[in-house]
């Protein structure tokens, strides 16, 4: 995929599974889509390609930044209606129920490109240690009542730290890190950038323990940015939203880049179906019946992943997990 993607617009995120999303999605003249994480476009111009003419887009974003980086690239797709929404995809029933005619408005089809986009990470806004940055994670800026990753960090109570860093990035040591985290606080030394935490994690890892394919500090700094924009109760009811919002036949497509987020995605995607995930020591893939009363087809049964090739040319892409269904009433 390109950096500078047809359609213009600067180099924002190259989208993953584009080819895989679309043939789950299927897309025709004339329907109506919507990108609840539109990013800089780059799937919604893909599908804006295969729903024209005629057809209409939504694209939803609480960045500002891709929001106009992606109207920049939809910009040529004349006979396409474009309509792009700043909001969370939490909000997606609140967002569309406020535009004209929305309350009435029911989607083909509903794509989540979860996580952080490449220009999030790349941009200074301290969702990675790679750069010494202000420790701030919100993906939406602009939110002046928003708590940035240092707030949350200088106020929550060690137990919630740990919590935090245990159940939202798997981290082992996370109560040594929390604990750290307290007592530099407690010493009046400022938590205010990217470095400064990225050493706390460091030093509270024994060096043997440090993992060899990812840095210490990965799953820390993924916990923290999930916590700052509440990003497993946004994901839950995003999807709750969307499948509502779906016609009859309509499809909804996730991909995730992190057990949790792929977790909820199959729970809920087997709960719609009128299937239960299997039981612990059972394949993860596999998926019993419970009830005949399904309202879904489940498009996947195992999670769709890269292709080699794509993960050579984007390795941000490596992760990624996509799971589709079909609403069938």
């Amino acid at each position: 995929m390109p950096d500078h993607p047809p359609g213009g617009g600067a180099a924002y995120h190259v989208p993953v599974m584009v080819e895989e999303a679309l043939a789950y999605l299927a897309p025709a003249p004339g329907e109506v889509f919507a990108d609840a994480t539109l990013g800089g476009g780059g799937h919604s111009a893909a599908l804006a390609e295969r729903i024209s003419p005629g057809g209409a887009l939504y694209g939803i974003d609480r960045d500002v930044e891709a929001l106009e980086t992606a109207r920049e690239r939809l910009g040529r797709f004349p006979d396409v209606g474009v309509t792009l929404v700043h909001s969370r995809f939490g909000d997606l029933d609140s967002s569309i129920d406020a535009l004209p005619g929305g309350e009435s408005l029911r989607f083909d089809g509903v794509l989540f490109d979860l996580g952080v986009s490449s220009h999030q990470l790349d941009a200074e806004r301290g969702f990675s240690f790679r750069r010494d940055e202000r420790l701030d994670m919100r993906m939406d800026a602009s939110d002046p009542s928003s708590m940035t990753a240092a707030e949350l960090l200088a106020s929550a109570p060690e137990a919630e730290i740990a919590r935090i860093l245990w159940e939202y990035g798997d981290e082992k040591w996370s109560r040594r890190i929390a604990r750290r985290i307290v007592e530099r606080r407690a010493q009046g030394a400022p938590l205010d950038t990217t470095r400064q935490l990225a050493e706390i994690v460091e030093q509270s890892v024994p060096r043997p323990a440090w993992p060899r394919e990812i840095h210490v500090a990965t799953r820390t700094f993924q916990a923290v940015r999930i916590a700052v924009n509440c990003e497993i109760e946004q994901l839950q009811d995003g999807l709750r939203a969307a499948f509502h919002r779906l016609k009859p036949g309509g499809r909804l497509v996730a991909i995730s880049y992190h057990s949790i987020e792929d977790r909820i995605v199959k729970q809920t995607f087997a709960a719609w179906a009128g299937r239960t995930p299997s039981a612990p020591g059972m394949s993860p893939a596999a998926l019993l019946p419970v009830t005949n009363s399904n309202v879904a087809t489940l498009l996947t049964r195992k999670p769709i992943t890269p292709r080699v090739a794509e993960i050579e040319r984007n390795p941000r892409a490596r992760s990624a997990k996509l799971r589709a269904l079909r609403r069938d009433s």
